[in-house]
């Protein structure tokens, strides 16, 4: 398929360049966007000895309280396995535990635990330098700004609220 294209298409192919009018171009500035903050926010975690992907359940238990774990997939974009292991992985470092449904013995909800609450804590103060590195180069009204119109575009339903 790629040599039934012509070779002056290619030129204007979607990057993610500022000025780029490829209709793919938010999308690729919002990948690279995300992968450096997610390793600013992942050098925060390290020394806590977590990832971000614990750290992302965490947050829905802080949010939510106990949650059954198919929402947690939901919550997060992981996969019904992916879960598991987070979650297995937060139990074993005593962040988390599943505890019975009452109704449902099938079912388990996992709970943040008093040392995973100290830990959220500690991540806090731990990133809070590394985040305003992230945004060094806006100013406070344009960190505010992006903070708003990413909102609108992550949570649309809550912005129409």
């Amino acid at each position: 398929m790629a040599a039934d294209v012509p070779r002056h298409i290619a030129a204007s192919r979607a990057t993610d360049r500022p000025g780029d009018p490829s209709p793919f171009a938010l999308g690729l500035l919002l990948r690279r966007a995300h992968w450096r903050a997610a390793s600013v926010m992942e050098e925060a975690l390290r020394p806590l000895g977590v990832e971000l992907r614990h750290f992302a359940v965490l947050i829905e238990l802080v949010n939510h309280g106990p949650t059954v774990q198919r929402d947690l997939v939901a919550a997060t974009g992981s996969d019904k396995a992916g879960i598991m292991r987070i979650v297995d992985d937060l139990e074993r470092k005593g962040l988390a535990v599943r505890r019975a449904v009452p109704g449902d013995r099938r079912v388990r909800a996992v709970e943040i635990t008093a040392r995973g609450l100290e830990l959220f804590d500690a991540a806090h103060v731990a990133a809070k330098p590394l985040a305003e590195r992230l945004v060094a180069e806006l100013s406070l009204g344009e960190s505010e700004q992006l903070a708003d119109l990413l909102t609108r575009l992550a949570h649309p339903a809550d912005a129409e609220a």
